[in-house]
């Protein structure tokens, strides 16, 4: 018998969608910075500095390690996530007050449109974060050990046939996840089974409906 080194027999997604997460993370600080003032809730140089630390622990982290070091990494990252989260929350909720009471965003057409597709981009990618951090207990655990109680069924899931032999959820599955409950406003082909996956999705629904509602009526108010 051929002994397994640590890290031996994990899916290659495993580090693919860790690459990705990377990426949407940088994503979200150019975002972040080039939101416009009146939709920030701190200086420009405030979220991108904690989003940084994200992306640092992001960078070292690796799906086969199983210990306390990994956990407390995760910890810091669903921290940051949630941060990330609360500023697109307060940037939606100035963006639905801006186009109430108006504001520079609303000057124009182009600069709503602008600041609207910031704010509704960060709120995916975000969401996709939280998603890609939580399920099945994150992603180093669904790369050691897929569990069979399920947080987010994918039709793979409920379907292995349609799936290669021990197939994971990657971080594109999860931004398309976010993709699809903000234009769709409701899950589509990716079932939400425990409290806090409905939760999580039924107030990204919430978020994107108001923004693209009010931004689509005054856009056309605008343009008229």
């Amino acid at each position: 018998m051929t002994e397994e080194r640590p890290g031996e027999g994990l899916p290659p997604s495993a580090s693919e969608a860790r690459c990705s997460a990377l990426a949407a993370v940088v994503t979200v600080m150019a975002l972040t910075a080039s939101r416009p003032a009146e939709l920030r809730f701190a200086p420009p140089w405030v979220l991108p500095t904690i989003e940084l630390v994200l992306l640092v622990a992001l960078s070292v982290s690796h799906p086969a390690q199983d210990s306390q070091r990994s956990a407390r990494l995760r910890v810091v990252a669903l921290c940051i996530v949630a941060v990330v989260l609360a500023d697109t929350l307060f940037a939606t909720a100035r963006l639905i007050d801006v186009l109430i009471r108006g504001g520079h965003a609303t000057n124009s057409a182009e600069t709503l449109l602008a600041a609207a597709a910031t704010v509704w981009a960060s709120n995916v990618i975000a969401f996709a974060l939280l998603y890609w951090l939580l399920d099945g207990g994150g992603a180093a655990t669904r790369a050691r050990r897929p569990s069979r109680e399920l947080d987010l069924a994918f039709p793979q899931h409920l379907n292995p046939e349609i799936a290669a032999a021990g197939w994971r959820p990657r971080f594109i599955d999860y931004l398309y996840l976010g993709l699809t409950a903000s234009t769709a406003f409701s899950p589509t082909d990716v079932m939400p089974l425990v409290p806090w996956a409905k939760c999580a999705m039924g107030v990204q629904s919430m978020i994107a409906i108001s923004v693209l509602g009010l931004v689509v009526a005054r856009a056309v108010n605008v343009f008229t």
